[in-house]
């Protein structure tokens, strides 16, 4: 199963890589990617989830990059490191059945060593680790304001 879906990501990573660099549409892309990695249905469903979900929630995720990497604009981040980011992002706080942060983290190091330049992986860690961190921090600081008082 994890094999399906690193082939999966890598599909929803392509696709996502060429929509944002040249802005061709999305059903092309992604139909194109699929033709030259073939996946079972599984496989599609995943990558189909991963790239709508990116794109549904695109100026979410965008704005979480750039508050976890506020020296590195998005225009002048990778195109990989950045659609590594939104993958990753979106299957931690966005998907239904969200997959683990940690297992998510991995997987987007492991995309960025084989597609990123030497710095990739490093880079990537260490933005999903602050975004991570900071949702959770967001999310415990919501959950405290909403306790109620004991008589």
């Amino acid at each position: 199963m994890a094999g399906i879906r690193r082939k999966a990501r890598i599909v929803a990573l392509q696709t996502l890589f060429e929509i944002d660099s040249v802005g061709h549409p999305v059903d092309e892309v992604l139909a194109h990617t699929l033709e030259e990695t073939p996946l079972n249905e599984e496989g599609i469903r995943f990558a189909r989830n991963l790239v709508y979900g990116v794109l549904d929630h695109l100026d979410e995720i965008d704005h979480l990059i750039q508050l976890a990497a506020p020296t590195w604009p998005l225009r002048q981040m990778s195109g990989i490191d950045k659609n590594i980011l939104r993958l990753a992002i979106f299957e931690i706080l966005y998907n239904e059945g969200k997959t683990p942060a940690k297992a998510a983290i991995n997987e987007a190091v492991e995309l960025a060593k084989l597609f990123g330049s030497d710095n990739s992986s490093r880079f990537v860690n260490g933005v999903l680790g602050t975004v991570v961190n900071q949702t959770q921090h967001d999310s415990s600081q919501e959950q405290a304001e909403h306790v109620e008082p004991q008589p």
